[in-house]
C-alpha cells in the first residue's frame, strides 16, 4: 500500500516535462521543474574559458509542443542594459541570448535562435562547423521581462521547425549550445565553452537525450501582389503559394507554385568591372527553407554547387529574368542517411529545368555526403552535370579535416567538357592560443559548375599555411580584452603553370573591453601574372604590390555608433610606384530606441587601374570612386517596421594610357585611343512592413533606381549629385502573404 502511495505521488514529477511551458518571459519555478538547468557559463568571447562576469542560468526542457529554453540574466544597474529596439535577423551588439540546436547531433546542421532583451529575434542555419546563414526565418515563440536586477527570455521551439531522425527506445539524443552577450561589453559567456572562432563549433555542442515527440504540420501561404511601373505606366497583379507538409519527422516537402520574387528586399549596388561575377546571397523565402542540407561549399570564397540564385536568374535569351513556374524540395531521413531532392522548372521558350539530389550520412568521428546537379538549357543546347563527394572527419577533439571532390560534365555541340576539382583544409588546434591551418585548392581549365553552382574562378590551384595565436589573458588595465594574430603564405597557380602570385599576410582581429572591434590586415604579393583580365586573350604580367586596411566598429553608446575603414593599395602595372586609398565612415544617430538615421561615405583613388577594352587591348586609367548611402530605420512596433535605404555610386576613370599584351604576356605601350569614363547608380527603397502573424505579412515597398555611364567628371561631387537625377525604374508594390497552419 505504501508502494501505490508513494507511486501515485511521484507519477507527477515523472511527467512533468510533458506539461506545457507559457511562453511569457517570466519564468516559473514549478514550469522548469525537471528542466535540465545550467549555470556554469564561460566566457568564450574572449575565449579564455573564465567563469561568466555576470551570474546566467539556462533551463532547457521537451515537451510535447518544442524545445522549450528558459535564461535568467543578473545585469546590475553599474553594467549598462542596451534598451534598443531591432529588427528580425538584426546584427547591433545588444544585451541577447542564444540558443543553437543540432537536432541530429551529427554536426552536420544546427539552427540559431536568438532573443535580444527587447524581444528582437534573429534566427540562421549553422553549417560547415562555423558557417552561418539568416537567409532563413522560422516560426517559434519567444517572450522577454525586465526588471531591476536582470531580465529573462523564454523561447520554444516546435518540434516541426526541422527535419530529424528517428529516435531510439523512445529517446532522442540532440545537441545544445547556449550563450549570453552582454551588449556594452561585446562579452560572451557560453555552455558549452565552444566558440564559431575555432576550427570546431557545430560538432562540439554538448548531447542532451530528451524524450521522442513529433509534430505533424501542414501551412500553406498564399500571396497576391500589386505593381505599378511609374517609368512605363504599366501594372501587374499576380499570385501564387508556397506549402510546407511535415507529416512526421523524418520527411518533409516545401513547394511553391508561381512564386513572386519580386524584391521586397534591396540588394545592394555592385558595379562590377571584373571578370569575376559577383556574389549575391538568397532571401526568397522557399529558397531558404531548410537549405541547410544542401550546403556544399569549399574555401573558395562563397563557392558552393546549388547556388539557388540561378533559378529565376538571368534569362538564356537574355530577355529579362527566367519565369519560374513551379519549384518542390523535399527533406528527410532513411536510418542513419539524410536525403534532399531539389528541382525547379522555368517556362518559355528559354526556360530551364534544375535539379539537385543530396545524400549525407553521419558516423562516430566522420560525415560522408554525395552531392548531385543537373540543368537542362534547352535554349543554349546545353545540359551540366555536377557531381561532388564531401568527408567531414574529426578525428580528436584538436583536428578537424574536410575534403571536397567534384566534376563536372558539359554536353553542349561544339563545346563538350569533362574535369575535376578538390579541395582539402585541415585545422589544428595546438593548445595556449596556437592553431594551424593548411589549406590546398583544385580547379581544372574546364571545370565548370556555375549552371547552378557557384565558382569565381576555375583553372586555379591554390595552397597556404597559416599559423595564429590567440591572446587573452590581457591585464585588466589594458583596453583590449582580446588579440588574434595570423600569420599566412600562399601561393596561387593556373594549371598552365603561370604563378599568379606568392603572398605573406598579417592580421590582428582585437576585442575592445568597451565592446569595440578592430580589425588590420596587410597583404604583400610578389610579381605575376593576371589570367582573366584580357577574357581569354593571354596573361599579362604585374609587379609585386600590397594592400593594407585597418577597420574600427563602435557599438552604440549614448546615441551614438560608428564604424570607420581605411585601406592603402598598390597594383596595376605600377606596382608599388603609386599607391592608392580607400576611406569609409559610417555613423548612426538614435533618436530613441526605436528611431535611428545612419549615413555612409566611402571614396577611393586607384592610380592605376586596368580595365579591359577588347581581346588584348587594356586601358590604365586613374579610377576615383564615391558612395553615398544614408537610411532611416523605424520599429514602430513588435509588428510594424519602416525602412528607408538611399545608395548612391559615382565612378570617375581617367584614361592614362593604352597596352597590348604580347604573347610573352608583357604589357607593350599603344597608340590606341581609349576614351574617358564615368558610371552612375542609384538605389533607393522605402519599404513598410507590418507582420499579421507569424511568417504573415503586409508589404508596401516603393522603389527607383538608375544607371547611368559618360564621359568623366571634372568635380569630384558632380557624379554624386547626378546619380540622384536617374530615374530608369520607379515602382511601387503591394504585396499581401499569409500563412495558414493545418
Amino acid at each position: 500500500m505504501r508502494l501505490a502511495r508513494l507511486a501515485f505521488a511521484l507519477l507527477p514529477m515523472l511527467s512533468l516535462p510533458a506539461f506545457a511551458v507559457e511562453i511569457d518571459g517570466r519564468i516559473d519555478p514549478a514550469e522548469w521543474r525537471g528542466a535540465h538547468h545550467v549555470t556554469d557559463f564561460r566566457k568564450v568571447q574572449p575565449l579564455s574559458g573564465a567563469p561568466a562576469s555576470l551570474p546566467t542560468e539556462a533551463w532547457i526542457l521537451a515537451t510535447p509542443e518544442g524545445l522549450a529554453v528558459a535564461f535568467r540574466n543578473t545585469q546590475p544597474a553599474s553594467v549598462p542594459r542596451t534598451n534598443q529596439r531591432v529588427q528580425r535577423d538584426f546584427e547591433e551588439q545588444v544585451d541577447r541570448v542564444n540558443l543553437m540546436v543540432d537536432f541530429d547531433g551529427d554536426g552536420r546542421t544546427g539552427y540559431n535562435f536568438t532573443i535580444s532583451s527587447t524581444d528582437g529575434v534573429f534566427d540562421a542555419v549553422v553549417t560547415n562547423e562555423t558557417q552561418f546563414n539568416k537567409d532563413w526565418d522560422g516560426n517559434w515563440k519567444h517572450a522577454t521581462g525586465n526588471d531591476a536586477d536582470g531580465w529573462s527570455a523564454e523561447m520554444l521551439i516546435p518540434w516541426y521547425i526541422a527535419p530529424m531522425r528517428k529516435g531510439s527506445d523512445g529517446q532522442r539524443t540532440l545537441k545544445v549550445y547556449v550563450d549570453r552577450v552582454i551588449g556594452s561589453t561585446g562579452e560572451r559567456v557560453a555552455w558549452p565553452a565552444a566558440s564559431f572562432m575555432q576550427s570546431r563549433f557545430l560538432s562540439d555542442f554538448k548531447p542532451l537525450q530528451v524524450p521522442v515527440y513529433s509534430q505533424s504540420l501542414l501551412a500553406v501561404t498564399p500571396y497576391v501582389s500589386g505593381l505599378y511601373d511609374n517609368v512605363g505606366g504599366s501594372s501587374d497583379f499576380d499570385g501564387g503559394a508556397d506549402i510546407f507538409w511535415k507529416p512526421n519527422g523524418q520527411f518533409q516537402l516545401t513547394a511553391t507554385l508561381n512564386p513572386d520574387f519580386g524584391q521586397v528586399e534591396s540588394d545592394d549596388l555592385v558595379v562590377n568591372f571584373g571578370a569575376t561575377e559577383t556574389f549575391v546571397s538568397d532571401k526568397r523565402p522557399f529558397f531558404t527553407e531548410n537549405q541547410g542540407l544542401f550546403e556544399y561549399t569549399t574555401p573558395s570564397d562563397y563557392s558552393q554547387l546549388l547556388y539557388t540564385r540561378r533559378v529565376g536568374g538571368p534569362a538564356d535569351d537574355g530577355e529579362g529574368s527566367g519565369d519560374i513556374t513551379a519549384a518542390v524540395k523535399l527533406n528527410g531521413s532513411l536510418g542513419a542517411t539524410k536525403y534532399g531532392v531539389f528541382a525547379a522548372d522555368e517556362s518559355g521558350e528559354a526556360g530551364r529545368t534544375f535539379g539537385a539530389l543530396r545524400l549525407v550520412r553521419d558516423f562516430s568521428t566522420q560525415n560522408l555526403g554525395l552531392m548531385l546537379t543537373r540543368v537542362d538549357r534547352p535554349y543554349l543546347d546545353r545540359e551540366a552535370t555536377v557531381v561532388g563527394v564531401d568527408h567531414n572527419w574529426r578525428p580528436s577533439p584538436r583536428w578537424n579535416i574536410r575534403t571536397r571532390l567534384f566534376g563536372s560534365q558539359i554536353r553542349q555541340p561544339g563545346q563538350d567538357s569533362d574535369d575535376l576539382g578538390a579541395t582539402i583544409w585541415a585545422d589544428y588546434e595546438m593548445g595556449g592560443g596556437w592553431r594551424q591551418q593548411w589549406i590546398a585548392m583544385h580547379f581544372g581549365d574546364e571545370l565548370q559548375i556555375n549552371d547552378l553552382g557557384y565558382l569565381s574562378q576555375n583553372d586555379l590551384n591554390y595552397g597556404h599555411w597559416e599559423v595564429s595565436r590567440r591572446f587573452t589573458g590581457l591585464p585588466e588595465e589594458s583596453r583590449y580584452a582580446s588579440k588574434d594574430w595570423r600569420w599566412r603564405i600562399s601561393r596561387i597557380t593556373n594549371d598552365h603553370g603561370q604563378l599568379l602570385h606568392d603572398q605573406f599576410r598579417m592580421s590582428r582581429r582585437s576585442q575592445l573591453r568597451n565592446g569595440s572591434n578592430e580589425y588590420a590586415q596587410i597583404n604583400v604579393n610578389s610579381p605575376g601574372v593576371d589570367d582573366l583580365l584580357t577574357r581569354g586573350n593571354g596573361a599579362v604580367k604585374l609587379p609585386s604590390n600590397f594592400n593594407a586596411a585597418f577597420e574600427y566598429d563602435r557599438p552604440r553608446k549614448g546615441d551614438w555608433a560608428y564604424g570607420f575603414e581605411v585601406d592603402a593599395v598598390s597594383g596595376g602595372l605600377a606596382g608599388n610606384d603609386r599607391v592608392g586609398y580607400a576611406i569609409e565612415f559610417e555613423p548612426t544617430y538614435f533618436i530613441s530606441d526605436a528611431l535611428s538615421l545612419n549615413a555612409g561615405f566611402y571614396a577611393d583613388r586607384t592610380p592605376d587601374w586596368l580595365v579591359w577594352q577588347h581581346d588584348n587591348l587594356i586601358g590604365s586609367f586613374e579610377g576615383r570612386e564615391w558612395h553615398f548611402n544614408a537610411g532611416l530605420d523605424w520599429n514602430i512596433g513588435s509588428r510594424q517596421e519602416l525602412r528607408v535605404k538611399l545608395q548612391t555610386l559615382a565612378i570617375d576613370a581617367r584614361a592614362q594610357q593604352a597596352w597590348r599584351v604580347d604573347a610573352s604576356g608583357n604589357a607593350v605601350a599603344s597608340d590606341e585611343p581609349i576614351e574617358d569614363f564615368s558610371v552612375r547608380n542609384l538605389g533607393f527603397q522605402i519599404r513598410y512592413r507590418y507582420e499579421l502573424a507569424p511568417l504573415s505579412y503586409l508589404y508596401v515597398v516603393y522603389g527607383r533606381g538608375g544607371y547611368r555611364e559618360d564621359g568623366f567628371s571634372e568635380d569630384p561631387f558632380d557624379g554624386l549629385r547626378d546619380s540622384f537625377d536617374l530615374r530608369d525604374d520607379e515602382q511601387l508594390l503591394v504585396k499581401l502573404s499569409y500563412r495558414f497552419e493545418i
